[in-house]
């Protein structure tokens, strides 16, 4: 049933918490047996729930039971609702996101909305700060990490929700049972009110957090001082950025009462903040081991190629690398790894589980730099416009294309990270156990094979497939999950990168940390690249030239982690993108000459209104405080 705030609310002294079912999420923790790993033995009750210490942890693992599924193709919109993945029908994963990608979320239907579900977490995170001081067999100082956990939560549902919706009501207490139902309904506030709530309680949770997990083998998942840091800066990086700050499409936004939601001018101040909060954010990391991750497995000696392909798959993959600073405990990713992965295995063809059905888009594939390290259609050695061609691999492309394989000129010339995040037809897959190639046009291989098992652009996403993924003989296939990197370090290198140059332009200590992740990938730093192999030499030396090598260093180093999805729309860049054309090779073609053709898959389209998600009618006629989002 749909509730509005009003009912969650006058629910809000309800005797019975439905928790049980929300506890679950300790049996998708991956491998060892993390924190949550406790399930009640009842349905525990306001009254007895903080009288002891084992009843109040488990009230504790509720607040973190709201965390979002990330890596669910069906519940994250960031993966398959925007431009970076497509399928056709019918759809081996949740129809919902497809929806949205194909323009038919409205206000009657709210396809993926987090509105309910954030407003439940914030009830039960202020129930738990309101009655932690209440259990008896606890020490102070264990209270106190609990509550800074907690109050890391609430900010991070609060900022679930303004990322959703803009301008939200801030719930930083419950109401009392006896509040008149009018008092009940509560408005929504300034967009920046919210943004410097988040702000301030991250800042507060981050004091009375620990620096590291000092037990990972019970407490893996749980709130670190870093993780907090490093959400307050991708936090005020958006409400810096374009969409937030002085957005003139949202100037005749009003609130119920007639009072502007967003500003209508520009603050350069808010990127000031911003930096700050990221160097803050990357102190804290450093200082506590933190680095950009390099693949060196014991007893595994690969050539510089392959460690470095290694390096930058692994950096997603392997679960806790030294250069995640959070992996949600919440979400795991077989079935997501499932339906990325291709039937790899000649000999194990027939095996069902792999599907292979989650398929990068062309313009994902165009966006990675040539391996002079800057785009494809600026770079004076690369033959951009016959890209399409074909071209025979040789023996010196052999670990990255299979020897004597024809496959499109695209595909030679790239820099590490397009042979680590994708496969084509023609590529070279290592695996712990195996290296295969990838044959992919019609009545080969990875082809169809039923009605679901249809990669519909002619690419793979490598990059989310932890490298120990097999099937194995007689058993079927094995996927080594991994908790979804909700933010690595390089990430915040980034964040850092852009908030320094939107402050100040192009300047060293942007530089230092752009490159340091363009060394990770294996290309020169901006500098030489772009002196060296641009039609544009000068392009970094500007605000805006160098925004645009940001943002599409962004793209690629983060590409198919859910950051393109939110990165677009903050930016104001989903206009742009996401009104032009799917495509993809002619992949039910077997001939080389016809499926090296661009096929149009969909042609999107994308509005204003778009870059908010609408308010359920059902709430706003409950509650007549709120007002709907601009647009819709």
């Amino acid at each position: 049933m749909k509730q509005s705030l009003t009912k969650l609310y006058t629910l809000f002294f309800r005797q019975h918490i439905e928790r049980a079912l929300l506890c679950l999420l300790l049996l998708q923790l991956a491998g060892c047996k993390k924190f949550l790993d406790v399930v009640p033995d009842n349905v525990a009750t306001i009254d007895n729930a903080f009288t002891m210490r084992a009843e109040a942890q488990k009230y504790l693992f509720t607040c973190y039971s709201y965390l979002p599924y990330s890596s669910d193709i069906g519940a994250n919109p960031a993966l398959a609702a925007g431009d970076e993945f497509w399928m056709v029908r019918p759809y081996s994963t949740s129809e919902t996101p497809w929806q949205i990608a194909q323009g038919f979320l409205s206000a009657n239907n709210i396809y993926m909305s987090q509105w309910g579900v954030n407003f439940r977490a914030l009830r039960d995170c202020n129930i738990f700060l309101d009655n932690i001081n209440k259990v008896v067999d606890m020490r102070q100082a264990e209270k106190d990490r609990w509550i800074a956990e907690v109050k890391f939560l609430k900010a991070y549902y609060h900022w679930l929700l303004v990322r959703m919706y803009g301008p939200v009501p801030i719930i930083d207490h419950n109401l009392p049972i006896a509040t008149s139902a009018e008092a009940a309904k509560v408005p929504r506030v300034h967009v920046d009110a919210v943004f410097n709530y988040i702000s301030s309680l991250l800042d507060t949770a981050a004091a009375g957090l620990p620096e590291i997990i000092a037990d990972r083998s019970t407490e893996l998942g749980r709130i670190t001082r870093p993780i907090a840091l490093a959400i307050k800066a991708r936090v005020l990086v958006t409400a810096a950025s374009p969409l937030y700050n002085g957005n003139p499409d949202y100037n005749g936004f009003k609130n119920y009462d007639g009072t502007p939601l967003f500003n209508a001018s520009y603050d350069a101040g808010k990127w000031k903040k911003a930096a700050e909060a990221c160097k803050a954010a990357i102190d804290a990391c450093e200082k506590n081991g933190m680095v950009l991750y390099t693949f060196a497995q014991l007893g595994v000696t690969l050539s510089d190629t392959l460690t470095r392909q290694m390096s930058i798959r692994n950096s997603t993959c392997e679960e806790w690398n030294p250069e995640i600073i959070w992996n949600n405990p919440n979400s795991t990713t077989y079935d997501l790894q499932r339906q990325a992965l291709p039937r790899l295995d000649p000999a194990r063809i027939g095996n069902e589980s792999p599907v292979g059905a989650f398929a990068p888009t062309m313009k994902i594939a165009e966006q990675f730099y040539s391996d002079k390290g800057v785009p494809i259609n600026e770079d004076i050695t690369w033959d951009y416009n016959n890209r399409y061609k074909l071209r025979t691999a040789t023996k010196a492309e052999g670990e990255l294309i299979l020897e004597g394989y024809t496959t499109a000129a695209a595909h030679f010339n790239r820099e590490p990270r397009f042979y680590a995040d994708l496969a084509f037809d023609g590529a070279m897959w290592m695996m712990q156990k195996k290296t295969f190639h990838i044959e992919c046009k019609a009545g080969q291989i990875q082809t169809r094979k039923n009605i679901y098992d249809n990669n519909v652009t002619g690419y793979f996403a490598k990059k989310l497939i932890n490298w120990k993924d097999e099937i194995q003989e007689g058993q079927g296939l094995y996927i080594e999950s991994y908790s979804w990197p909700e933010i690595r370090l390089a990430d915040l290198y980034l964040l850092y990168t852009e908030a320094l140059n939107e402050l100040g332009g192009p300047q060293p200590e942007a530089f230092k940390y752009i490159d340091r992740v363009r060394a990770r990938a294996g290309i020169p730093g901006v500098q030489t690249a772009w002196s060296n192999y641009s039609r544009n030499p000068a392009k970094f030396t500007t605000k805006e030239g160098f925004r645009q090598i940001i943002q599409q260093e962004r793209l690629i180093e983060l590409a198919m982690e859910g950051a393109r999805f939110w990165d677009l729309r903050r930016w104001k860049r989903s206009m742009e993108e996401l009104n032009k054309s799917v495509t993809g090779w002619d992949v039910d073609q077997s001939d080389p000459v016809f499926y090296y053709r661009i096929r149009t898959l969909f042609r999107q389209t994308f509005q204003v209104r778009n870059y908010l998600w609408p308010l359920d009618s059902w709430d706003l006629l409950n509650n007549p405080k709120l007002v709907q989002n601009y647009g819709w």
